[in-house]
């Protein structure tokens, strides 16, 4: 009689380990949050990416205090990597406004440094957006290549961890 043994205890080894890497993806989304982090602090030492629209103090758009840049922060679970900022005006800048009315709230009139005379309300022209929280072209991919990394790590782990067969 003729038998065939399969012997499938690697493959239910490989698959133990994947599993128990899988389970907690803390790991990853970690990496993850570090990769959102970069972009966006990349789209802020471009000028954007695609470029944003100038200013007309000069200078580069959304830097002049460093404020926003650095309130970018990154959070991440099991299941999720996010980055963010909790600036007031980071929504203004990110998705722009429509001209709209200054009015005067606390006071009778508006006034400010170099203005002619106090006002009781100013024609705000609006902000043209200057997205700073977007993924540029290749990001996606490169997100895509942390997670194939992550996948080969564990792959890896395995074949180093795998005994070497006896001659």
């Amino acid at each position: 009689m003729i038998e065939i043994q399969i012997n499938d205890a690697d493959a239910q080894r490989v698959l133990k380990l994947a599993r128990q890497k899988l389970t907690d993806m803390t790991p990853l989304m970690r990496r993850l949050a570090g990769d959102l982090d970069y972009f966006v602090q990349e789209n802020f030492a471009s000028g954007g990416r695609p470029k944003w629209a100038g200013v007309k103090r000069g200078g580069t758009p959304l830097v002049q205090t460093g404020r926003l840049k650095n309130s970018i922060t990154t959070r991440y679970t099991n299941n999720e990597a996010t980055a963010g900022t909790n600036v007031e005006y980071a929504a203004y800048h990110q998705f722009g406004t429509a001209p709209h009315v200054i009015r005067a709230k606390n006071k009778k009139a508006l006034a400010w440094p170099g203005a002619k005379h106090p006002v009781k309300q100013v024609n705000h022209p609006g902000i043209k957006a200057r997205p700073f929280m977007v993924l540029a072209a290749g990001d996606e991919q490169d997100l895509v290549e942390t997670v194939n990394d992550y996948l080969a790590s564990i792959v890896w782990t395995f074949i180093a961890s795998k005994p070497k067969p006896q001659i």
